[in-house]
């Protein structure tokens, strides 16, 4: 086994001096001081330091060698990386977060903030007759995140299909002017609310029936804030270049930055269209249109299983949809889409049932779609219409579509962030459902060990810098994703040579190993595997004291 010393960076006592501020914490006693770890302070120049970091009153107030102050917690880091909490940039983390403040998994990653309101879908502004949605706007949204307090800071886009949905339901058509309008109001409102950008799911509804023009219109607010557009492309797969290039199209309409969500080359024949993808970021880069994206380490998806299903077909309710999959006038052309999206990724044994609602189905939960088909008697299409119509069409699955090189220069690319696109997970309670993708449990433990450690694509700061100060600097999130004095105390302390994921896809309730500690807000979350106190607040980014 490597020692740990050969993953860490140990700097001259010049060099520290140049790249550490120490400044002495006004009393000689500190909330917490971490002691003699390898600091990283999240920049991408940066290698790591031997340094002492102490924190008080819920932020860093000095990082040096030897601090001589005393902590009333003090953790011995000698071996151990010290770097920012983690940023999850593209999290999924909100729909188990009132059931299950803790997020276990999160925070055993290392995990300090997480980024909802994604793909399209926030929880506020409230859709009228949605019984779900519990949040009036994102202002009583972060209120009640406040109130909870979970174990990781929350913050949130405004997802642009929730607004769609608010004004016009689930209708597959253009919106009016006045509808419009109220739309643009609706963003706008989020945003004064602290919302840190604004989400498209273009593949789902009703945020597929969106066209570039209203897509503009309701990023316009975007700009004058600096915050990005951040999209689940129309498509990532066949059209994925048609897709970046409207994605392109909305952002230099709207004058404001771009993010491609969880980027990615679908399906073997998709796979060697990645130079292609890079050159267009480059062009618009070039141009002018700050243009970058996210990815998770894995070479898997996650969707709902009605995805691989027309987007016409689902225009409506969820009985309109389930109806047309019977219809002698739309289910052979459905039949042939959802056939030939399956071949595209290999057929249906890569497709795996990851959740249902329905009890006489729960036994098909990590189960791939063919051999539930072989074990029903029936063909893979029947069996996956037959799932969909006894869920009431909501069935989730995992697709397994991409290639290893690719997400390998992916992760490498300069303008890649690290992101999750996973839920928060635990090994019981209301946060173990159904067969979920290990993302929610091990992706940045997994960047740690498989792509640091094992296959060298990113060194050690690179990768910590790809997952906190870049993230957070990307979305505003001030104060977040740097260990620096006066910085919040968001803290990650882990054991290089043994960092690393266990989730798998066959058991995804598996917790990382190798993180030590993580403070959020200046107190601990986690030590040696014990859990703290919940700590975690909503950040409201551009809002007064939104970063507290």
């Amino acid at each position: 086994m490597p020692s740990r010393r050969s993953f860490l960076v140990s700097a001259s006592t010049a060099t520290l001096a140049a790249y550490v501020p120490s400044l002495r914490p006004k009393a000689d006693r500190v909330d917490v001081l971490i002691r003699g770890g390898t600091v990283f302070d999240g920049s991408l120049a940066a290698t790591g330091v031997e340094a002492d970091v102490a924190l008080d009153g819920g932020r860093v107030v000095a990082i040096g060698r030897r601090l001589a102050s005393v902590g009333r917690l003090e953790v011995d880091a000698r071996g151990l990386a010290v770097s920012p909490g983690f940023v999850d940039v593209h999290s999924h983390g909100d729909n188990t977060l009132f059931a299950d403040p803790n997020t276990e998994s999160m925070i055993r990653q290392g995990v300090t903030t997480v980024v909802v309101g994604q793909d399209g879908s926030s929880h506020g502004p409230r859709v009228a007759g949605d019984e779900e949605s519990e949040h009036e706007s994102l202002h009583a949204f972060f209120d009640a995140v406040d109130r909870l307090p979970p174990a990781v800071n929350v913050a949130s886009m405004v997802g642009l299909g929730t607004v769609r949905g608010a004004v016009l339901g689930n209708a597959n058509r253009p919106a009016t002017p006045a509808e419009l309008r109220q739309m643009v109001a609706r963003v706008e409102r989020a945003l004064a609310e602290g919302a840190c950008g604004a989400s498209t799911g273009l593949e789902y509804t009703p945020g597929a029936f969106a066209g570039v023009d209203e897509l503009i219109a309701l990023s316009r607010p975007l700009a004058r804030r600096g915050l990005p557009y951040s999209t689940h492309m129309r498509n990532e797969d066949d059209q994925l270049l048609e897709a970046i290039d409207e994605a392109i199209a909305v952002a230099r309409g709207a004058k404001c930055p771009l993010q491609i969500a969880h980027l990615k080359t679908q399906g073997p024949r998709n796979w060697g269209k990645l130079d292609a993808v890079f050159a267009r970021i480059a062009e618009v880069r070039a141009a002018g249109i700050d243009a970058a994206f996210d990815r998770y380490p894995y070479l898997a998806y996650q969707t709902g299983l009605s995805n691989l299903f027309p987007v016409w077909a689902r225009d409506g309710a969820p009985e309109d949809f389930l109806r047309r999959l019977g219809e002698p006038a739309t289910a052979a052309r459905i039949r042939a889409y959802a056939e030939e999206r399956a071949a595209l990724i290999g057929g249906w044994h890569n497709v795996q049932i990851s959740g249902v609602s329905a009890m006489a189905d729960k036994p098909t939960e990590g189960m791939r779609v063919d051999d539930v088909a072989t074990a029903r008697g029936l063909a893979p299409y029947e069996t996956a219409v037959a799932l969909l119509q006894a869920n009431r069409g909501s069935v989730g699955m995992v697709g397994f579509a991409m290639s290893e090189a690719n997400l390998e220069r992916l992760l490498s690319h300069p303008q890649a962030m690290v992101c999750s696109d996973g839920g928060s997970i635990a090994s019981s309670g209301p946060a173990r459902q159904g067969h979920p993708h290990p993302r929610g449990a091990g992706t940045f433990a997994r960047v740690l060990a498989r792509y640091v450690r094992e296959r060298k694509v990113l060194t050690l700061g690179a990768a910590i810098h790809k997952m906190s100060a870049l993230s957070a600097a990307r979305l505003h999130l001030a104060g977040r994703g740097q260990l620096r004095v006066g910085a919040m105390g968001d803290v990650t302390v882990f054991d290089a040579a043994t960092v690393a994921d266990t989730a798998t896809f066959t058991d995804p309730f598996q917790y990382a190993v190798g993180v030590t500690a993580v403070f959020v807000n200046g107190s601990m979350a986690l030590l040696h595997g014990e859990r703290g106190t919940r700590t975690g607040r909503a950040v409201r980014v551009g809002v007064r004291d939104g970063g507290r």
